[in-house]
């Protein structure tokens, strides 16, 4: 629990943070402050390029990581497992809780925020013991490449970072390309089993859908990530159910589907698993999910030319 007598610690531990904080910047005063706008449309400088950085999400981890600065990466929370190397860091906590004590004591220079999943006054307390916060939450494919390219410009990994961003765009839009002008295949992507959840066309996983021509059945809900029953998807009708299941190899939520076997999805045999991590976090991963899906959605048009 985090009390009052921790936040005196942590006010203490903040206090000589920012005094070597100080001397440094002071030491290198000719040198141009690393500005970059986050998520939250905030300018966020540092003095000096970034050597030890929290991030607060798995996908912030693998962002960060992805620019160029997984060396300077001290703090992840739980679920941070890609790239490997990242289980060897310091774990503070979930992205819901974090353990503040302990991610004071590891003394970050920037800590990576997540726009809508972190814990709002959690992360106001650190940046009131003067830590530098950035948020990110990526909502489309440009939002990836841009995120990869301001963590590497606060981390003082600009070439890394660039050369990544790049390959994803360029990855992106031959994927596009390639799938434009394909056949729509009606699908239904399931984010959460209970409450059943699914996304809008507005959503990350929405935009990759339409790239691999998919027709989102609940593209046109209001919210991104909807919640809906068994009733909403069988008046859908998907010819395709696309989900990703709570692992890596775990299937079970597309098994609750085939006692309808009315459903189209179903009778043709279109019951997808794509694996979470490839799609469900917006990193460079995104390129290999999208891959995936796509050609998930070329064996549901095959299927229906053969019937």
């Amino acid at each position: 629990m985090f009390t009052l007598a921790n936040k005196k610690s942590v006010l203490a531990r903040g206090a000589l943070g920012l005094t070597l904080l100080l001397m440094l910047s002071t030491a290198n005063a000719d040198d141009p402050a690393r500005c970059a706008v986050d998520d939250r449309a905030r300018e966020v400088c540092l003095h000096n390029a970034a050597q030890r950085i929290a991030t607060l999400s798995p996908g912030a981890t693998e962002l960060t990581y992805a620019a160029g600065a997984g060396d300077q990466v001290v703090a992840v929370v739980s679920y941070s497992d890609y790239p490997p190397e990242a289980k060897q860091v310091a774990s503070v906590g979930s992205h819901t809780r974090i353990d503040l004590e302990k991610l004071v004591g590891l003394a970050p220079d920037l800590v990576i925020g997540w726009v809508t999943g972190n814990p709002a006054e959690q992360l106001e307390t650190l940046e009131s013991l003067g830590m530098p916060v950035f948020y990110i939450e990526p909502r489309d494919i440009e939002g990836v490449a841009s995120a990869i390219e301001r963590l590497a410009r606060l981390a003082g990994t600009e070439a890394a970072g660039q050369t990544v961003a790049d390959n994803f765009r360029t990855t992106m839009n031959a994927l596009e390309e390639r799938y434009r002008d394909r056949e729509p295949v009606p699908t239904f992507y399931q984010v959460w089993d209970e409450p059943l959840m699914s996304v809008n066309s507005e959503h990350l996983i929405g935009q990759v859908m339409e790239i691999c021509g998919g027709d989102n059945v609940f593209g046109e809900q209001p919210r991104l990530v909807p919640r809906i029953d068994d009733e909403a998807v069988l008046a859908a009708n998907p010819e395709a159910i696309v989900a990703g299941g709570m692992g890596e190899e775990n299937r079970h939520w597309l098994t609750h589907w085939e006692q309808y076997p009315n459903l189209t999805a179903v009778a043709q045999g279109n019951l997808f698993f794509v694996p979470p991590s490839l799609i469900q976090r917006p990193t460079p991963r995104l390129m290999e999910g999208t891959r995936v899906l796509c050609e998930k959605l070329d064996v549901a048009r095959q299927k229906r030319r053969g019937a």
